[in-house]
């Protein structure tokens, strides 16, 4: 882990910032996805993430004083024009953010050729946080298996699921299969029916026929793994069918304020896990204000700020920039190319303390990384919607990643084994 002294550290950033003149720029592309079926949840997290670093340029000069590039390429959400974004852009690049599960999947064989760090929070391919395999693939603060182990916990805090019957209503899609594995290990332990029901991407404006299968089981929860148009869909649905909303619970990208201002005070009592909150009174957003939104030169507006999305995008940002300042203390240079970036998000560590220092109090649980340890296991707080807003419903909440440690080095060890001859770094200790 690296830690260094603020006085080290400050020491180091007026070093690496006289060299800022010759400078060029920190190229980290972004994947987008501003059109499409998924736009609407797309949007407030690219405003969130742009902003973040256009403050970045605006009040620091960027990171150690080289300005950040963070030019998008529109994918639509689609994966083959996430590929060819992914081609597009990599050349000068020292991140790939390819956004969808799909698209991170294609992604992920490349950037072992290409040596490139895919960072992908809180999506992508679960199995990604055993860094041993995956050298190259970072999916913190927090994966989906993380998501589904806490909203079981979540659950069995309110009774025993012995003989209880969950509903896992989902995108037909990598994204939306993804927590199975973890899903399906907890329902034969506790003793619950999981029932599968599968959402197609023509299905998710009209799932009447998805509710009325609901209907039919009448299960004492449904968990959702949705994503853009599919959530508003399954929760005027299941206002519509009287669904009781404080057994419906959705995993961190179904926890979408617009979606839910629908139905207004009918969603009352719906939850979603997630690992970021937004703070309107974070000294982040105060920065963000004074250097972006009062210049004009944001796409979002005071709404939209105000959710969990945009939010959610500010502490991704922030996350990659803390990755590549710990590469620039490491290494001692302003302008990191990809393997030292790499490095840098194995080795951060946010505490309480960095947090506050950054200015996101209250937005993201701590966490750290480790050249094994790709994921961070961050932990997430219940989100509810009070019928105009989401409120924090739940002290943080911690997945118990040793129940499944086995099941991750499993799933690792198989894709390895499927895309062999694939490169592991044997060097890092065990998962931590």
């Amino acid at each position: 882990m690296n830690h260094f002294t603020k006085l080290a550290a400050a020491t180091l950033l007026a070093g690496v910032t006289a060299g800022a003149a010759m400078a060029q720029e920190l190229y980290a592309p972004n994947l987008s996805y501003r059109t499409g079926p998924f736009a609407a949840t797309g949007i407030p997290l690219m405003n969130g993430q742009a902003d973040y670093l256009a403050m970045l340029n605006a009040r620091d000069g960027g990171i150690g004083g080289v300005p950040i590039n963070a030019e998008e390429c529109e994918t639509g959400y689609s994966t083959e024009k996430g590929v060819e974004c992914y081609e597009k852009t990599k050349g000068a690049a020292i991140v790939t953010q390819p956004w969808s599960t799909g698209i991170t999947l294609q992604v992920l064989p490349k950037t072992n050729v290409d040596n490139i760090p895919i960072l992908a929070p809180g999506y992508g391919f679960s199995p990604m946080a055993d860094g041993t395999v995956f050298q190259w693939a970072f999916n913190m603060p927090a994966g989906y298996w993380d998501a589904a182990d806490m909203i079981v916990q979540y659950m069995e805090s309110e009774g025993s699921l012995d003989g209880k019957k969950v509903a896992f209503l989902h995108l037909d899609h990598p994204f939306g299969k993804e927590p199975l594995p973890v899903l399906e290990m907890h329902a034969e332990s506790k003793g619950f029916e999981l029932v599968p029901i599968p959402v197609g991407l023509k299905e998710m404006q009209n799932q009447s026929a998805q509710w009325l299968q609901i209907r039919r089981e009448r299960p004492d929860y449904v968990v959702m793994w949705g994503w853009g148009a599919m959530n508003a869909g399954a929760i005027t649905e299941a206002v519509k069918t009287k669904f009781p909303m404080d057994k419906f619970i959705g995993v961190w990208w179904s926890g979408h304020d617009a979606d839910l201002k629908i139905v207004g005070e009918d969603g009352a009592g719906y939850k979603s896990i997630s690992w970021s909150f937004p703070n309107m009174d974070a000294p982040v957003m105060a920065a963000i204000k004074e250097h972006v939104i009062d210049a004009g030169n944001t796409m979002s507006n005071e709404e939209e700020m105000q959710g969990v999305f945009y939010s959610r995008g500010v502490v991704i940002s922030a996350i990659l920039a803390e990755g590549i300042a710990t590469a620039q203390a490491e290494y001692g240079t302003a302008e990191i190319n990809a393997e030292q970036l790499r490095w840098g998000l194995e080795n951060i560590n946010m505490t309480e303390e960095r947090i506050s220092e950054l200015g996101l109090d209250g937005m993201v649980p701590p966490f750290s990384t480790s050249c094994a340890n790709h994921t961070g296991h961050s932990g997430g707080w219940m989100l509810e919607w009070d019928g105009e807003k989401f409120v924090k419903a739940s002290d943080l909440l911690q997945a118990d990643v040793a129940g499944y440690q086995a099941l991750l080095a499993e799933k690792a060890a198989e894709y390895a084994e499927s895309n062999a001859p694939w490169p592991t770094n044997e060097s890092c200790s065990a998962m931590n």
